[in-house]
């Protein structure tokens, strides 16, 4: 969409200079990027973040309106993310942290931050070419020819895209469960399969379903990471509505999965409603998010569209970008006037509208798509699944995490003609567990001024408990803190010194230690309150 990715390509709000020089670049103004770079210059640094699209927030301000604290222990959650969910509190006059808020005003309140930190933002053009001189990384280049130097880089961005063009190694996609024995990884087929037609009169998969099962092994690795879709914000009263839009390209074939689903329902006499194929959670001033319902025979989720999404270039994103908002804006338009659709759901689909008072300057549409997973440094220690689960406790913690272990689906796959299954779902009990500063950090023989804490150096399966906006700004507090120390003392990422990190984020409130006496397993989805 023309507010998103096709402004990587003629980046136009970038400040004209040729070369800026600067302490830290911090690369994404998502909230770990905004996490690292207010809490660096609180301690003195001169700062500048760069986001490559018109807005910053990520995905908090483009349409998750949750801190996904009901999948968490809530005492794990401190430092610079207590701070913004309690800003968040004041805003709508709770005691307290908030959890669950508006988009439009997260991205207020994160500016107000930026501000008051006095940190340089600057958008509209993303990384293109980095330099380096031996380990270290001397400048870096955009899509607009602007030039940043500056003594420590920090890429807090979904893709890390800086961190690839450093040529520090990463992984994209799922380990296999040998590779670091761990048990959930690796290609994993749902146990139940689902009745519905697979292939088309000639015998070809239809859209929507990536292979056959029997070309595909259980524990396997695999190339692609978990699916991704738009978060969209929509409203029930006409009063707060705007209509949801046609797609550019639409193709009813493109629902022939659904369509011979729904024509299977209606065969045996079985209701449909709209919530057994979308999730709407009631969020606050009369708006709903939608998401991906994991459940659904066909849902938000565009399985197999991400498949190419972590390595793609910027021109071949963008038509990613646009092929998912296809996907969408083609689902809802079929849910609301194909014919294979019951009337029922129809009518609740045209009930619908996307509501009015967010994302006004892109057609009040999501500016980012929802981009679960990327590339994963491999950095000086790899977090496993057994550093979540079992392992959790670690001397060089600069935060905490008890999210669940949650993958959404990667992709369906063909039983035969008239079944099929799911494949990648993980849903673990959640377990508070210490991240070590060493999963931020490359080794040191491939680069000594960048942090990570983004992309961190987590396998695919840990990496579905660091995956959470509120975690990432727990990690993107220790990245600022650890640079400001870096360029002060005038060392590589690699030797900061430990202690004195580690006593910095405690004094500003970050939870480094495990607390006597709190829980440390999360067994209970606590569910957002009434609005």
């Amino acid at each position: 969409m023309k507010n998103f990715l096709f402004c990587l390509l003629f980046a136009a709000q970038l400040s004209a200079a040729d070369s800026i020089s600067t302490d830290i670049v911090v690369y994404g103004g998502v909230p770990c990027g905004i996490a690292a770079s207010i809490t660096a210059a609180r301690e003195g640094a001169k700062v500048v973040l760069i986001e490559p699209t018109k807005h910053i927030g990520g995905l908090s301000t483009s349409g998750i309106n949750t801190a996904e604290s009901e999948h968490m222990l809530k005492w794990t959650i401190g430092g610079f993310a207590d701070e913004f969910y309690r800003r968040l509190g004041a805003h709508y006059q709770t005691e307290g942290p908030e959890y669950f808020f508006e988009s439009s005003v997260a991205e207020r309140i994160y500016l107000g931050m930026l501000r008051e930190a006095g940190v340089d933002v600057r958008f509209g053009a993303a990384v293109d070419q980095v330099t380096k001189e031996g380990a270290r990384i001397t400048a870096i280049t955009l899509t607009d020819g602007t030039k940043l130097r500056a003594k420590l880089f920090i890429d807090a961005g979904y893709e890390g895209d800086l961190m690839a063009r450093a040529r520090v190694k990463y992984a994209v996609g799922r380990e296999s469960k040998a590779e670091f024995a761990e048990e959930a990884a690796g290609i994993r087929f749902d146990k139940t399969p689902r009745k519905a037609r697979t292939v088309d009169e000639n015998g070809r998969l239809l859209p929507g379903i990536s292979a056959w099962a029997k070309d595909l092994r259980e524990g396997d690795a695999h190339r692609a990471p978990m699916n991704y879709n738009f978060r969209l914000t929509v409203a029930k009263d006409p009063k707060l509505q705007v209509p949801i839009p046609a797609p550019k390209h639409y193709d009813a074939k493109r629902y022939a999965l659904l369509a011979g689903w729904l024509h299977e329902q209606a065969r045996q006499n079985k209701p449909v409603k709209l919530t057994d194929i979308v999730d709407p959670y009631k969020r606050r001033n009369g708006k709903f998010e939608l998401n991906n319902k994991q459940s659904a025979i066909y849902s938000l989720g565009h399985f197999g569209g991400q498949f190419d999404w972590p390595d793609a270039s910027y021109e071949e994103r963008a038509r990613i970008y646009q092929d998912h908002m296809d996907y969408t804006l083609g689902l809802l338009h079929f849910l609301a006037a194909d014919a294979a659709v019951p009337v029922n759901v129809q009518k609740e689909m045209k009930a619908l509208g996307l509501h009015k008072d967010e994302f006004a300057d892109n057609g009040h549409l999501p500016y980012q798509l929802y981009v679960r997973e990327a590339r994963r440094m491999r950095g000086e220690y790899v977090v496993r699944q057994q550093d979540v689960q079992d392992d959790r406790r670690k001397p060089d913690s600069i935060g905490m995490s008890s999210h669940f272990i949650d993958c959404h689906h990667v992709q369906r796959v063909a039983l035969n003609e008239n079944e099929f299954v799911n494949e990648g779902r993980i849903w673990r009990m959640g377990f508070a567990y210490q991240i070590p500063y060493r999963a931020l950090t490359p080794n040191a023989s491939e680069c000594e001024n960048l942090l990570v804490p983004g992309a961190a150096s987590f396998t695919h399966v840990a990496f579905c408990t660091l995956r959470l906006e509120s975690v990432w700004m727990i990690t993107g507090h220790a990245a600022g803190i650890a640079a400001a120390l870096a360029v002060k003392d005038d060392v590589s990422v690699q030797k900061v010194p430990l202690a004195a990190l580690q006593d910095k984020l405690r004094a500003q409130k970050q939870v480094v230690d495990f607390i006597p006496g709190l829980p440390e397993k999360c067994e209970h989805l606590n569910g957002p309150p009434e609005f």
